[in-house]
């Protein structure tokens, strides 16, 4: 939430359109108390799960205020292109959102009207919410939403492929999220994206995206997997989870301890 008479910028956009890339993480386990060990570890945006993580509203607000004294840039991977859903949760005070499996230009048209107040869209306006400071700050969020919001629509189907220039020229759309395990799965190679046809489909959306001046998002399992997608000019790689991660460091820590005492 902003504060008082504190003018709305989304940082971490700012960064993409002057060619700066900004590091991320998942937030998926629907906790506050992840959502600010993640924040003090200083990445430059937090994206709440909220297509496949257990949260709700509260929880994402909850979440939101435990981040608030940090330079996050939050934003939400929505549930779905749904413009009700999708109005709640920028009513939250988030600076962003990924929406998921965008396979058209009428799909990726909804998407942005849904994220933006008239008369570029149809987002409901209402001083009164989280954004706009409970009514205290609302005209210096309310004037710059439309500008401020950062919007990634996530390609993850073979029909989002083959769609990828009319969506691209969709104005309003800040940026293109690869989803790699739906995509591959859309495309008969369940959770392979290592597939040779599915590279192909990768870097066709990755050349349309980059020709028409869009920002690159996808996800990594690590820095190093991160790094390799950064040097091919994404400009948004979400690196760890709060879930998944733990739950790797969890293994090997466990692991290490029955193979050096031999249980």
């Amino acid at each position: 939430m902003l504060k008082q008479n504190e003018v709305f910028k989304n940082i971490a956009k700012e960064k993409l359109k002057n060619n700066k890339k900004v590091s991320a993480a998942w937030l998926q386990t629907g906790s506050n108390i992840t959502a600010e060990i993640l924040a003090k570890a200083e990445f430059d945006v937090l994206a709440i799960d909220m297509e496949h993580g257990p949260g709700n509203i509260m929880t994402l607000i909850q979440q939101l205020q435990a981040i608030s004294k940090y330079e996050i840039t939050p934003i939400v991977r929505v549930p779905w292109n749904d413009s009700v859903q999708i109005k709640k949760i920028l009513d939250t005070g988030v600076h962003g959102v990924i929406i998921p499996y965008i396979g058209n230009k009428e799909e990726a048209e909804k998407a942005v009207k849904s994220c933006k107040y008239p008369l570029e869209g149809i987002r409901g306006i209402a001083p009164s919410p989280r954004a706009g400071g409970f009514g205290l700050n609302s005209a210096n969020y309310l004037k710059r939403a439309n500008d401020e919001i950062l919007i990634f629509v996530q390609i993850e189907s073979k029909e989002g492929v083959e769609n990828i220039e009319e969506i691209c020229s969709v104005k309003g759309i800040d940026g293109i999220f690869v989803g790699p395990m739906d995509l591959a799965t859309s495309m008969g190679y369940f959770c392979n994206p290592q597939a040779e046809e599915v590279k192909e489909a990768v870097k066709k959306i990755e050349k349309v995206a980059l020709e028409n001046n869009k920002f690159l998002g996808t996800v990594a399992g690590d820095f190093e997997g991160a790094k390799k997608l950064y040097d091919k000019n994404y400009g948004m790689v979400i690196m760890m989870s709060d879930s998944t991660s733990l739950e790797k460091l969890a293994v090997e820590t466990a692991n290490k301890f029955k193979e050096k005492y031999n249980i």
